[in-house]
């Protein structure tokens, strides 16, 4: 697992296109808008108040998550040190690199979790249990 710290994980501004009439664009490309080839995208929505999300790492994935619509709070943890953001705009998403904790919690009423993700699903590359990925950072 690549040694990362959450200080490696930063906010990144979207390019947002503005219309007075007709609402608004963002636009995410590959390798353009964030660091890396989009290789699956998914969303969470409807996710019950007081409910997490998350709770692992990743040892080899990047991600951009994105609020959607309305807002929720990840917070990131490299087994030193946690930072907490507040997801409130889609035209911003926070990119977490590999070998960092997260967990996603706080979710508003009719909250949308996008997640834009650096490779397909695989369990293999997930870290599920918070003791074994603080061995792994050792």
């Amino acid at each position: 697992m690549i040694d990362t710290k959450v200080f490696d994980c930063t906010m990144i501004e979207l390019s947002r296109h503005h219309s007075d009439r007709k609402g608004n664009l963002t636009v995410i490309e590959n390798s353009v808008t964030v660091p890396f080839n989009v290789k699956r995208t998914y969303y969470l929505y409807d996710v019950p108040g007081g409910e997490s999300r998350g709770g692992h790492a990743h040892k080899d994935l990047h991600q951009l998550i994105v609020a959607a619509s309305g807002s929720f709070t990840v917070t990131l943890d490299d087994g030193s040190v946690k930072r907490t953001f507040l997801l409130n705009r889609p035209y911003q998403g926070l990119l977490v690199v590999p070998g960092i904790w997260r967990t996603l919690d706080d979710f508003s009423s009719g909250a949308v979790c996008m997640v834009l993700a650096s490779e397909g699903y695989d369990e293999s590359d997930y870290i599920r249990d918070y003791n074994d990925f603080i061995e792994l950072k050792r």
